[in-house]
């Protein structure tokens, strides 16, 4: 309605209003990937379910908000009926707002502010005053732990080495640094104050922590165990056909050690705000994907499921919900 002086008062704020739910943090929220729907060697066309239009976030939807951002129209936050929802996570973020190696801007869950760009808790902090965001769902802290350099390193280790004397990257420094009991502790911090900067972004946009909740996912599993997978660890077939080049005790250990002291820094995280908040809940997603993992048997690609491609009846049953890794033909290409 109009005001005296021709000010605008807004309907909808804290408490008023349509309810929205925001996402924010890393690929894992943003919809990375969300234009694929299953893996295939073949013709892509199978399984490419948005085409590079599927990260158009802009109000036209002509271009990313964000270059790189890979904020999907299949962003979980996306996905259910009802609620109106925004997404504001960027694929590669971290806790904190940095410029990656190839130029790209990846906001964290901060307030920075500069030339434009914003931290993702600034953003929300705007949004929440002229909305009535009752939920925030957060999936943070994998990239600092090095999840895609953790990847990478065992992917080279295995093109790299015979399947009679293995390389293994779960004994690699570059790899064993990110779990050390100094660096745990340092990265729950992090999450910690990601969390509680998520609530001083509410708080400045007027809300009571009664309000609204946060709600902190861990990080589902992307490959099975070793016993769980369909190719052979013996020769390259693992990597070059399935796209999962890792050596058996590798995929243990990245299930067993890795996934889990990931998840339980976020999970410790969580609950160390909440015991203060007492608004932040986890939700657990750690075994989501068990049974439509990476290579994992029960599953299969596209054109090896029985399936013409994504959009028939039963696909998502008969196919991964894990895109591959992929490698040039030759890893020293």
């Amino acid at each position: 309605p109009g005001v005296p002086g021709g000010g605008v008062v807004h309907a909808d704020g804290p408490g008023a209003g349509t309810p929205w739910v925001v996402s924010l943090g890393d690929s894992y929220i943003s919809g990375e990937a969300g234009r694929w729907a299953g893996n295939s060697n073949n013709s892509s066309s199978s399984v490419d379910a948005g085409g590079p239009t599927a990260y158009y976030d802009n109000a036209t939807a002509t271009a990313e908000q964000i270059n790189r951002c890979h904020r999907s129209t299949a962003a979980e936050i996306h996905i259910g009926g009802g609620v109106s929802s925004l997404n504001l996570a960027c694929s590669g973020a971290k806790t904190a707002t940095f410029t990656s190696s190839d130029g790209y801007f990846k906001p964290g869950i901060d307030f920075y502010n500069s030339g434009g760009q914003k931290g993702q808790a600034l953003m929300l902090q705007e949004f929440a005053a002229t909305h009535n965001v009752q939920m925030i769902q957060l999936s943070i802290g994998g990239n600092n732990f090095g999840f895609a350099d953790i990847v990478q390193r065992c992917v080279t280790n295995f093109l790299t080495s015979p399947s009679w004397w293995p390389n293994y990257c779960n004994d690699d420094s570059a790899v064993t640094s990110n779990f050390t009991t100094t660096n745990i502790t340092n990265q729950t911090n992090a999450v910690i104050g990601a969390i509680n900067n998520i609530r001083t972004a509410m708080a400045n946009a007027g809300y009571t922590s009664a309000q609204y909740r946060i709600v902190v996912q861990t990080y589902p599993s992307p490959i099975p165990k070793s016993s769980g997978f369909r190719y052979s660890q013996s020769g390259y077939t693992r990597q070059s056909t399935g796209g999962c080049g890792f050596w058996n005790a590798d995929a243990n250990w990245a299930n067993d050690q890795a996934l889990v002291k990931i998840n339980n820094a976020v999970k410790n995280a969580a609950n160390t705000v909440n015991a203060t908040a007492g608004n932040v809940k986890v939700l657990d997603l750690a075994a989501a994907f068990n049974g439509r993992r990476l290579c994992e048997t029960g599953v299969n690609l596209m054109e090896n499921s029985g399936k013409a491609n994504w959009t028939v009846a039963g696909a998502s049953d008969a196919t991964e919900w894990v895109a591959q890794i992929r490698t040039l033909s030759t890893v020293f290409g």
